[in-house]
């Protein structure tokens, strides 16, 4: 049985323990958590797109993070444990709804782009009373809702974890300090294994290169940061970046945009 959600547990408004007990296709909650606060794990029986319409958040499961920064989402499939970290006040819509009425989703976490109607069709939704009328007006914006899940875009926006000790030892030191620019070769002279074997493990692991690894933590680290208020200027050094350039290259050639006009959509 999935562990019941803290927001959906203290809510005594209906008389439903858990949104997929609701008789209806689709649920929409609306929760607001102040910085700092931690959602601890826990999983739904039904498929959710957690979104955050004003803040930033970070979404953790045992198989990896993400970080998603508002009109964004995040793709959680059912039964799936997670936990979420608020950087900064979050605004949500949670959309629950039965996988059944949605196939040939996503079988892991993934960040999805929000487009401007999407986002209205969930606010819309999301002033419906918990059993709309599935057979009127109510019915068929749900249907239009969730015809626009079926085709979300998906967003670079994920950081693998590994369960490899060799290379937790390394990816917990960098998330501890992004910065760290240490080099493959010195990080096998650390860990005790050889260079070719930690690239090897990282290919075979996480299907893709402790270069790649580490340019994904420090992107996602730099999400939070600016979502935060820090200038571009401080992210880049922060981060291990030799030039404020060098990392707004980096940002743009994995996003296609520059953080100014990432954070301005």
């Amino acid at each position: 049985m999935p562990a019941i959600p803290e927001h959906w547990r203290e809510n005594k408004l209906h008389p439903y323990s858990r949104p997929e007990e609701v008789p209806r296709d689709l649920v929409v909650r609306h929760v607001v958590h102040l910085s700092g606060h931690r959602v601890p794990a826990h999983s739904h029986g039904w498929a959710q797109l957690l979104y955050a319409y004003e803040g930033v958040m970070r979404v953790i499961t045992e198989n990896g993070q993400w970080v998603i920064p508002s009109q964004r989402a995040v793709w959680i499939p059912p039964l799936v444990v997670h936990e979420i970290e608020c950087i900064g006040t979050i605004r949500l819509r949670n959309v629950y709804f039965r996988p059944q009425v949605i196939g040939d989703l996503p079988e892991q976490c993934c960040v999805v782009q929000v487009s401007p109607l999407l986002r209205e069709l969930i606010a819309e939704v999301s002033n419906y009373p918990l059993l709309y009328d599935q057979q009127g007006s109510e019915g068929r914006m749900v249907n239009v809702l969730l015809d626009k899940i079926r085709v979300l875009p998906v967003s670079p926006l994920h950081l693998p974890i590994p369960s490899d000790k060799r290379l937790k030892r390394i990816t917990d030191r960098l998330l501890a300090d992004p910065a760290d620019n240490r080099s493959l070769q010195q990080w096998a002279m650390t860990v005790g294994a050889s260079e070719r074997t930690l690239a090897r493990l990282f290919q075979q692991h996480l299907q893709i290169s402790f270069g790649q690894w580490r340019q994904q933590l420090r992107l996602l680290e730099a999400m939070a940061k600016i979502a935060q208020g820090q200038s571009i200027r401080e992210v880049a050094s922060d981060l291990g970046y030799d030039s404020q350039s060098a990392f707004i290259a980096m940002f743009k050639r994995t996003l296609g945009k520059t953080p100014k006009q990432y954070f301005s959509d």
